[in-house]
């Protein structure tokens, strides 16, 4: 057995030997095989290669293309995606001047030939192999090639240019010579992002393409030879050139009179240029995140989103939409103005120069001084003289950026989403993509969780510095930025004026693990939570989108509901490919404790650091939330909830080392404007109902009757934002203070709670939980006799003036 390949290759090598033999004594037969084996190979090849080319079902279905269309919840267009920026336009209506330049210069014999030019392919052979580069390509194979460029490719080798003959053979099957043509012109590239003869006149021209005139339906036309090369922006003189040959071919083949041709020649390009901008929609980037997820389902399903017409129905509200990108634009544009002032001036300051060093460093341009062998003092000197870039750089990195989300408790309807200012500048979506640190709009997670533990709102802690024994060495000592004032406060005092000692003895009494539990069972399900003491107060980063899902759960007695986007996808004759549902559901929370939590949450609003959202804005009815700022001012949120709906919002900038000021960068004052403008619009349009209530009872405990009385009697009139409102109570900070030690004392990071499985997402680099002034708290120690009173309250914080009520106590 071994032996066997070698009698094998005797075998063959003899048998070669004998055939040899015979033919050359046989010259006749043997040129006789070759001239028979030759094209019977080139057939065979051929024909191996028609299964690799497009099927004729694909050609069929070329001009028949459908883009999928995502449409709101009320019928109106959310978003279209095409395969390309382009507007299909039919043959009449394209110039005359357009279709006599492609013939004249790209396919003279366009009407006489079946797709394959054969006089003019190996007359453009034989001028190739002379050295004078021929294209011989037929508007047909140009066509083929343009339409399937991954099946067909653009690689200089003879089997593309068989494949690309086999297409043009069969879409000159399928279509008439018009249809071939106005498929060409409607596909044709034409740079910045324009695509077909429709785009291309209105980006070079600012005209239609029934316009164009002789000189620019040549510059358009002449540009197919090589759109960069003939690039009439940015090389002027050849695109001129290349105009006047295309003119030279018109006249050569009696579309142009030869008079006419010399005074065109001399005339300039005359460009009106504008890049044309493919139209966005209303939610970009929801958009960006449907598009995504649609592609993935299409995939799985055997359908193409851009071609089979698939219509997606989504739960956003285009009224909603409107309000929220309007109530995001105005806010942030105020806010902005305030952050100019505060940093635009500050880029060369002495106290900025090590940060902006830092940005430098980070830049395209820096990275290309060092591969260029420039050190670290060269690369920043030279990058640094650079006064445009710079300026560009700060500009960036000093603009405030919001997210916006805005959704249906009841059955987890996302109504709006809102991922930045502008999806122009910046795609980046702060709703789903980005996450910050939420300060103290976690602190709910830590009552709820001690509410379900049975812990009831009245119960009372010390108003004093809590220590927190990490190990030997490390001890966490959260505080506000007044003085602990030693006196007793109830769990929903604490709540309400987001007290930091409070919360951190909270946390302690339940435990870090059950507190992250809790978020995570009420709606933080992709984000990790890191299990520590300062997880109380907001230091794990989070998505907008997890946090308005989690209050959902609040709005909803405990009941998680799993947000829902898309209810159906269509096919373009209305019938339902797939319906979509939330899922049953789950019980995050006791309905007891979030019943409790949600009326405690009403007091943020009544008498809390919320109370901007009535005060400011004048929103009515029975609403819940809870403001959150992060150390130094560098994330501000804010949520509210409504019995028909829960909105929330965050404010800071992309790079967390530029942060926002005391005067406004707590979500008192930039966030919840955000939500309180959108809150302001939805009421007057009577998108929700301010008559909603609730189905957590009230407590009826003497203060919340008189703030209840108040609220009845002043904030839901007419005139509510001339009157006079409570004072807002703006958010304490996070204070780390450490044992006396030789050595410093560093929080160590507890044991992380996972997340169950999520697609990754990006990831923030975490800050610490921070806020801004003081609470005032008018407290008096415990006595037999009290009475309360309400008195005017003058102007303080920027709020303008008030009330409070006031406990006295009598011996």
């Amino acid at each position: 057995m071994k032996q066997a390949p070698g009698r094998v290759g005797a075998w063959l090598a003899n048998t070669f030997h004998r055939l040899w033999g015979a033919l050359r004594r046989r010259p006749g037969v043997a040129l006789a095989a070759v001239l028979v084996a030759i094209p019977s190979l080139a057939v065979l090849y051929v024909a191996a290669l028609v299964p690799l080319t497009p099927s004729m079902e694909s050609v069929k279905k070329t001009r028949e293309e459908y883009p999928s269309v995502v449409m709101t919840a009320d019928g109106k267009e959310l978003a279209t995606f095409r395969r390309a920026n382009r507007e299909w336009v039919p043959l009449s209506g394209i110039s005359p001047h357009v279709l006599s330049a492609l013939i004249a210069t790209e396919d003279r014999r366009f009407f006489e030939h079946g797709g394959l030019d054969l006089r003019r392919t190996v007359s453009a052979a034989l001028r190739t192999m002379g050295g004078d580069t021929q294209g011989g390509s037929t508007v047909t194979q140009q066509l083929a090639r343009n339409l399937y460029p991954q099946e067909i490719g653009r690689a200089t080798t003879l089997t593309r240019k068989i494949k690309e003959a086999i297409t043009a053979l069969k879409i000159e099957s399928v279509y008439t010579k018009e249809e071939i043509l106005e498929t060409y012109l409607n596909t044709v590239p034409f740079l910045y992002n324009a695509y077909g003869i429709e785009m291309a006149a209105r980006t070079y021209f600012d005209k239609s393409a029934g316009q164009l005139d002789e000189l620019e339906s040549a510059t358009l036309i002449g540009m197919l030879k090589g759109t960069s090369y003939y690039n009439p922006v940015l090389n002027p003189e050849r695109a001129v050139q290349r105009r006047n040959t295309v003119l030279a071919q018109m006249a050569k083949y009696g579309q142009l009179a030869p008079a006419r041709l010399d005074a065109l020649k001399a005339r300039p390009l005359g460009l009106d240029f504008e890049r044309q901008q493919e139209d966005l929609g209303p939610a970009p980037h929801l958009a960006q995140q449907l598009r995504r997820w649609l592609i993935s389902w299409a995939d799985r399903n055997g359908y193409n989103v851009h071609a089979d017409g698939l219509v997606v129905r989504t739960t956003i509200d285009s009224r909603m939409q409107a309000m929220a990108t309007q109530a995001l634009t105005r806010q942030a544009d105020k806010l902005q103005a305030i952050a100019d002032g505060a940093w635009g001036k500050r880029a060369n300051a002495p106290a900025n120069r090590e940060m902006l060093q830092a940005f430098v460093r980070e830049s395209a341009p820096y990275r290309e001084a060092r591969d260029a062998g420039l050190d670290d003092a060269q690369a920043l000197k030279k990058v640094m003289a650079d006064s445009e870039f710079m300026q560009a750089l700060w500009k960036e990195k000093i603009t405030l950026q919001a997210g916006f989300l805005a959704q249906e408790p009841a059955n987890g309807h996302v109504k709006a989403w809102v991922g930045s200012r502008d999806f122009k500048q910046d795609q980046f979506d702060h709703v789903q993509q980005a996450r910050r640190q939420p300060g103290s709009t976690f602190k709910p997670f830590v009552y709820g969780a001690a509410f379900e533990q049975g812990v009831p709102p009245s119960e009372t802690l010390i108003d004093q510095v809590t220590e927190f024994r990490i190990d030997e060495r490390t001890v966490w000592r959260p505080g506000d930025v007044q003085p602990p004032t030693g006196l007793p406060m109830t769990l929903r005092e604490g709540l309400i004026q987001s007290k930091n000692t409070i919360t951190a003895q909270v946390m302690q009494k339940v435990g870090a693990p059950r507190v992250a539990k809790v978020a995570r069972d009420m709606g933080v399900r992709q984000s990790k939570l890191d299990a520590v003491p300062a997880l109380a107060l907001g230091t794990s980063p989070v998505t907008l989108k997890e946090m308005v899902s989690a209050y959902g759960t609040i709005v909803n007695s405990g009941s998680y509901i799993e947000p829902v986007l898309v209810t159906a996808v269509e096919n373009r004759q209305g019938q339902v490919l797939e319906a979509f549902h939330a899922r049953a559901p789950e019980q995050g929370l006791a309905s007891a404790a979030a019943q409790t939590l949600l009326d405690v949450l009403r007091g943020v609003i009544d008498q809390g650091t919320g109370a901007g959202i009535r005060s400011r804005f004048g929103v009515q009815g029975d609403v819940a939330g809870k403001t959150g700022t992060t150390q130094d001012n560098t994330d501000g949120w804010f949520i509210l909830m409504h019995p028909q709906l829960v909105a929330g919002a965050w404010v800071g900038f992309n790079d967390n080392r530029i942060t926002m000021g005391d005067s406004w960068g707590q979500g008192a004052h930039n966030a919840l404007n955000i939500v309180g403008d959108f809150f302001q619009q939805a009421q007057k349009a009577r998108v929700v109902d301010t008559r909603a209530t609730f189905a957590a009872p009230r407590d009826p405990g003497m203060l919340d009757r008189v703030n209840d009385w108040f609220n009845s009697v002043w904030q839901n009139s007419p005139e509510a934002q001339q009157l006079p409102q409570p004072a807002v109570v703006t958010e304490p900070p996070v204070i780390v203070q450490p044992l006396p030690s030789e050595q410093s004392v560093v929080t160590v990071p507890g044991p992380a709670m996972e997340p169950p499985p999520a697609r990754p997402e990006f990831q923030w680099t975490p800050e610490r939980e921070s806020a801004g002034p003081p609470a005032v708290r008018p407290e008096l120690p415990a006595s037999p006799v009290t009475e309360y009173r309400i008195e005017p309250r003058p102007p303080s914080s920027g709020d303008g003036a008030g009330v409070r009520i006031l406990r006295e106590v009598r011996p």
